[in-house]
């Protein structure tokens, strides 16, 4: 039988019925029997071929839909290959660059292996080569290094009786007094070698060595040979932890009293003057000497250090007096030993010197305060009166001393102050013109001397080659009088015990100029010239003037001769690292 075309009306059902369908397909609805229910709750009929159609066109939708899931389920696994993928060139170029960093460290550390060092150990060479030359008006027959007690004074004997009852002497080199001196020295020139190594992220270990060559024992000459012996002048390692802000140090390095440019860390932070004279300017407190340090920071802003340090007497200064001592004998150093010039001697020492200092970086500028104390032994035979040798004895005194110092960027990396001090008794190792350290009491027993030092410098960067400085200090000591067992004067430097320096300014006088030192003072100006800084090191020259001057103590007239000392010095240095 034909079938009847469907009508205008009848399609659209027909349309709304495969919506129908299509949606029940794909579960959205549902269509029961032959029919279905519009919106409209109009009915629509559908014959059973055209059901069939219906499913046919759904099960294709079905497979579009599954075809585009593939696709996309395909595009999400390509994704993630190339995820994997830049993931796996990154982790190839971090190893890479590992190995390109160890490469590198290897490099930079091959002259540790080849030295003895372990892979992790860094090596700098530093120090520099020198041409130095040195003119003074009085000779006082120096190296590059002045002992400012030398100067001479024109009169007095070469060994100058101060009083005839204590026996006591002193000596004065005369016949220099009108001699000029001109030296040239290389034996300034010096090497530093510093090794570093890093336990972990927070622990490092340091050795330092520091030498040059103005050593000088007995038998060493430069009449032909210039055989002078190289110098230690540093040799220490250290552990810094930095978790816990604690610095430990052993070994022969500057002494902590020593002023800092900034914290209190050996080897890198020691505010040294630029001068050429290798005797830094009198009144800048100083050491070099074995030593255990311990130094605390809190934020490398404030440091608390104690150092337990090598202890001398540096100076023993003769007694005088018109009465009668008490002892026949007393001394405080004895024959140097074992691994010393026997020509030498040493003092008798039974504790360390102990340095106590606190330092502070707030932010501009540096400063610190420090103590020190020190005892002195005299090994002392009484007269026969009071037991003579049978009672000989070990005789003991206290000495100590407190000091300050700042360095102030006036301008900051133009203009640089520094200033120091420190006074006290039995400090006189301290301090660059080596004033005595003690004298004997009556008894025999050390008796330490009242001393005071300054110093101030200026340093002016002018441009990054050039530097020029002016510096000025100086080191006083007072005298100390007191009576004997007859209650006569007795002591050291008072114009009481008879000194007389009448003849100290008149050359050639045989007599009468037996006063001892009371002050050592120098002013000094130079500069350094930077001439190159290149590729292969820095090369550079400096000059300076200075004027010294050594007073002795007032004698029973009120007579204080002044020695004056003119020296001009120029240097030529290479640093080659």
């Amino acid at each position: 039988m034909p079938r009847r075309p469907i009508s205008k009306k009848a399609a659209l059902s027909h349309s709304k019925v495969l919506a129908v369908a299509i949606t029940a397909g794909l579960g959205l609805t549902s269509v029961t029997g032959a029919s279905a229910q519009t919106t409209s709750n109009k009915k629509v009929t559908v014959s059973a071929a055209e059901l069939a159609q219906m499913k046919a066109e759904i099960a294709e939708l079905e497979r579009k839909v599954a075809d585009l899931e593939s696709q996309s389920a395909a595009q999400t696994q390509a994704q993630q290959q190339t995820v994997q993928t830049v993931q796996a060139t990154q982790a190839q170029v971090a190893a890479t660059q590992q190995q390109v960093q160890a490469a590198e460290q290897y490099a930079r550390t091959k002259i540790g292996d080849t030295l003895g060092g372990l892979g992790g150990v860094k090596w700098t060479f530093g120090g520099y080569l020198a041409g130095e030359s040195v003119y003074r008006s009085r000779d006082t027959g120096d190296d590059i290094s002045t002992k400012f007690s030398n100067i001479p004074f024109p009169g007095g004997t070469s060994t100058a009786p101060i009083s005839t009852t204590s026996g006591a002497t002193t000596t004065y080199p005369v016949t220099n007094a009108r001699n000029s001196q001109f030296v040239e020295s290389a034996r300034q020139s010096k090497l530093t070698i510093r090794v570093e190594g890093d336990v972990n992220d927070t622990t490092h270990v340091t050795g330092y060595y520091d030498m040059d060559f103005l050593g000088g024992a007995q038998t060493a000459n430069m009449n032909e040979s210039n055989s002078y012996n190289p110098r230690v002048r540093q040799l220490w390692s250290a552990v810094d932890w930095d978790t816990y802000g604690l610095h430990l140090l052993a070994g022969q390095a500057w002494s902590l009293l020593t002023l800092n440019r900034i914290g209190m860390i050996a080897g890198t932070s020691e505010a040294q003057l630029p001068t050429i004279d290798s005797q830094p300017v009198p009144g800048f407190t100083w050491a070099r000497q074995t030593q255990i340090r311990i130094v605390k920071d809190w934020d490398k802003k404030w440091w608390l250090g104690l150092s337990l340090e090598n202890p001398q007497t540096a100076g023993i200064g003769a007694v005088a007096g018109k009465g009668t001592k008490d002892y026949s004998s007393s001394t405080a150093t004895i024959a140097a030993g074992n691994n010393y010039d026997e020509l030498n001697t040493v003092s008798l020492n039974q504790i360390p010197d102990i340095i106590v200092k606190f330092g502070a970086d707030p932010g501009w500028g540096h400063y610190e305060v420090f103590g020190i104390s020190r005892e002195f032994m005299t090994r002392v035979t009484p007269t026969t009166a009071d037991g003579g040798p049978a009672a000989t004895s070990n005789q003991t005194s206290h000495g100590q001393g407190y000091g300050f110092g700042m360095l102030l960027p006036l301008v900051r990396n133009v203009l640089e102050f520094q200033f120091s001090g420190m006074t006290g008794k039995g400090i006189g190792r301290y301090g660059s013109a080596q004033l005595n350290d003690i004298t004997y009491t009556p008894s025999g027993a050390p008796q330490p001397l009242k001393e005071n030092m300054l110093l101030g410098a200026i340093t002016w960067h002018a441009t990054p080659d050039f530097d020029v400085y002016v510096e000025g200090g100086r080191e006083q000591e007072d005298s100390y009088l007191t009576t004997d067992a007859n209650a006569l004067p007795f002591g050291y430097g008072s114009a009481l015990l008879g000194y007389n320096n009448s003849d100290c300014l008149i050359y050639g006088a045989p007599s009468d100029c037996t006063g001892q030192t009371r002050r050592i003072a120098q002013q000094a100006a130079g500069f350094w010239w930077k001439f190159y800084q290149g590729k292969f090191g820095k090369v550079q020259f400096g000059a300076e003037f200075a004027h010294a001057t050594r007073t002795l103590f007032a004698d029973i007239h009120g007579n204080a001769p002044t020695a004056q000392d003119n020296m001009l010095f120029t240097s030529f240095r290479y640093y080659p690292f």
